[in-house]
């Protein structure tokens, strides 16, 4: 004997619908309704955007900005607006050119530029990494960044760069390294960390020029 799902009244075998609530039984479909356990159409993904990666840049180089103290909290939403909306963007050879009214911001993929770039040397043997490498002006900051992998221990590397700033501070945490050097108008990072089985090296400098009164 069958049981309504919705009142639990007893049904007779075959019965299609429930005799106190009328309520359809199990496995008979309703006129018009999508049969229960029908799969749901597929969804498509969208496309990505052919402007993404200069606009996924365009927002990092809004973060960037934040960071090191140029806008206040306030003023980040009329900044991205703003940057977005008067900025244009180039592409060649796989490196980005964004020019805005805030200032320029230019990618690379030549490991010896972006090492000229940041004013640091490259490991020995290490590869440049295709993303992280960038050299941004905004106003009087100039702020570059470079990104390499080496098949060398961290501590190796650690060492390589103690060697070229030693009046540098440097830390260590378990296998990541850190070594800043200069002062606050011409500020390096080097941060060295274990990972997927590598070494990965990100040097970042940022310069800020003296503006007259």
């Amino acid at each position: 004997m069958a049981f309504c799902n919705s009142c639990g009244t007893a049904m007779d075998a075959g019965a299609k619908f429930c005799p106190k609530c009328g309520t359809a039984a199990v496995g008979t479909a309703q006129v018009g309704s999508t049969p229960t356990g029908s799969p749901a159409p597929p969804v498509t993904a969208a496309p990505p955007a052919q402007g993404s990666s200069g606009l996924k840049i365009a927002l990092i180089v809004v973060a960037v900005v934040v960071g090191v103290g140029i806008l206040g909290v306030g003023t980040l939403g009329f900044f991205a607006h703003q940057f977005l909306k008067n900025s244009r963007v180039e592409t060649k050879d796989g490196n980005v050119k964004i020019e805005s009214p805030f200032g320029t911001v230019e990618t690379t993929q030549d490991a010896n530029q972006a090492a000229q770039n940041v004013g640091v040397d490259i490991y020995p043997g290490a590869t440049m990494m295709k993303e992280g490498n960038a050299d941004v002006t905004f106003g009087s900051v100039h702020s570059s960044a470079a990104q390499f992998e080496s098949d060398d221990p961290p501590a190796t590397v650690a060492d390589f760069y103690k060697s070229k700033f030693p009046g540098g501070t440097f830390t260590s945490s378990g296998n990541s390294y850190t070594i800043l050097a200069g002062d606050k108008s011409n500020m390096t990072t080097i941060t060295i960390q274990p990972q997927n089985g590598k070494t990965r090296i990100h040097v970042a400098k940022v310069t800020t020029k003296a503006t007259g009164n």
